[in-house]
């Protein structure tokens, strides 16, 4: 009874690890999971005015970029990456309500304003900032990422490794057998799934009260010998 058991509990932890056995060589899988916090966020801002008159619209453009300018003065050296130079004007067609009678031409007048802050705690005040002059913008999980994701994506890929190693050292022992070198080892690049918990916001007042955790997956398939 004690041996039958013994094949039963080897035969139930072998069926959740992915593993091939062939003569002398093992063949599985690793994971590695890692979770963090982002620490900074990429924003855009844009200013638009539209008018009859081109000139007209790029001047009330260029009255909100300097309030803005203004506004974000004690901290612009905290901006990364800071961009706000390109104007572009262009016409839209507006369709007449009335019948028989031409559509309008509009003026249309932008400027992006694109940077990356490392500083969250500046973010609520650079929303705020924008809100007051009347930029646009949209708040999303994507903006947020962390200043060494690649040490990050590393760190995963060693667990995926030291993994796919506790693994075969397993299954080795269950076979009598010890886990030897490794044959071949694919790796499978990581990648970042959704949030583990959305960056909230509350859109009336455009205040971004938490940002939740992230995580970076990493896997390998191994070919270890087996001795």
């Amino acid at each position: 009874m004690v041996k039958f058991r013994s094949v039963m509990a080897l035969t139930a932890a072998l069926s959740v690890l992915p593993l091939t056995v062939n003569a002398g060589e093992l063949s599985l899988n690793g994971q590695g999971i890692v979770r963090y916090e982002p620490d900074s966020a990429r924003l855009q801002f844009t200013a638009m005015a539209e008018h009859d008159n081109a000139a007209t619209a790029t001047e009330q453009v260029s009255a909100m970029m300097a309030q803005w300018r203004e506004a974000i003065a004690g901290y612009r050296d905290e901006l990364n990456d800071y961009s706000d130079a390109n104007l572009s004007v262009y016409t839209r067609t507006v369709p007449s309500r009335e019948q028989n009678q031409p559509p309008e031409q509009r003026s249309v007048a932008r400027q992006t304003v694109s940077f990356s802050v490392q500083n969250l705690e500046l973010l609520n005040r650079l929303i705020s900032s924008a809100n007051e002059v009347g930029l646009q913008y949209h708040l999303g999980s994507q903006m947020f990422f962390h200043s060494d994701e690649p040490a990050l994506e590393r760190e995963a890929l060693a667990r995926a490794i030291k993994d796919a190693r506790k693994r075969c050292d397993f299954a080795a022992e269950q076979l009598d057998m010890r886990c030897g070198d490794v044959v071949s080892m694919n790796i499978n690049g990581g990648h970042r799934p959704a949030p583990v918990m959305m960056a909230e916001s509350k859109m009336a007042g455009d205040a971004v009260s938490s940002v939740g955790p992230r995580e970076i997956q990493a896997s390998v398939s191994a070919t270890f010998e087996l001795d």
